[in-house]
């Protein structure tokens, strides 16, 4: 099968210029990466689903090649527009991870009729609050972000997120976890800029609508994650009529660079329930 054909640009988003890339023909499939990544998250899976459908992916504001700026924004207010610019109505299909599930979520329910699909990675509603420990790296990666250590920084988030509770850096995937931490390191530079203010994306939280997701969705969790999104995943299956939920059992918060091949399988599979 030809590859499809890829168009990578940057577009000027409500002042911000929106890094991009666009291949594919069929029905739009628009994957948002981690608030510890860019758009190179999703380098396996933009590959491969490009060859059945429309896929989207994008350095959200403040990562990889998408500046910062001053001025107040929304990250949903950024991906609406750029939908918008592209031409792209709908119905989508979102996969985001981490943070960017979160605004996938916010897009489902503020544009119910533009999205066909959901898929939370590794991800929380917004407003989300739950009773449950914190992995004490937190304090010592907070610790180095006041002292301006980025490459300490990047390194316990890297522990955090990639390796994850219970798994060392040697027992992963050690080109993966170098590309995590590369693009953690972008996005913290663009943070030490202070630029821009963001804003709530919706006035009532998503965790307090779950209930009007009435699409299918998929929650998929790494067993080695954090105790919060594991206790969140357990929330969204429970309130959203029709969440179904996957577990990685070596993975932590990035399951897709953990494990790719297992991971297109388990969206295929999902996919393909959804387009009959």
């Amino acid at each position: 099968m030809p590859q499809p054909k890829l168009s990578s640009a940057t577009a000027a988003i409500n002042g911000a210029k929106i890094n991009y890339e666009l291949a594919g023909e069929g029905a739009p499939f628009v994957m948002i990466h981690a608030g510890v990544a860019d758009r190179r998250q999703w380098e396996n899976e933009f590959a491969y689903f490009s060859k059945h459908f429309r896929v989207l992916r994008y350095d959200m504001r403040g990562y990889g090649k998408s500046d910062p700026l001053d001025g107040e924004y929304s990250h949903l207010g950024d991906l609406t527009t750029l939908l918008n610019h592209l031409h792209i109505d709908g119905p989508v299909i979102l996969m985001g991870c981490s943070m960017g599930g979160g605004i996938a979520m916010n897009f489902a329910l503020t544009n119910p009729s533009r999205a066909r699909a959901l898929i939370m990675v590794g991800s929380a509603p917004t407003g989300l609050e739950l009773d449950v420990p914190s992995p004490a790296k937190f304090a010592e990666a907070e610790k180095a972000f006041e002292a301006k250590d980025w490459d300490l920084v990047c390194e316990f988030e890297t522990q955090i997120w990639f390796d994850g509770s219970g798994r060392t850096p040697q027992q992963v995937n050690p080109a993966m976890r170098k590309l995590l931490y590369e693009m953690n390191h972008i996005a913290l530079t663009h943070e030490a800029k202070g630029l821009g203010k963001r804003l709530p994306d919706m006035e009532t939280s998503a965790a307090e609508r779950l209930s009007e997701l009435n699409l299918p969705a998929l929650v998929i969790v790494g067993v080695h994650d954090t105790p919060y999104i594991l206790a969140a995943a357990d929330v969204m299956v429970e309130k959203i009529p029709y969440a179904k939920k996957v577990v990685f059992e070596d993975a932590a918060h990035l399951p897709n660079m953990d494990h790719p091949e297992e991971f297109r399988r388990i969206i295929e599979a999902f996919l393909e329930r959804v387009m009959k």
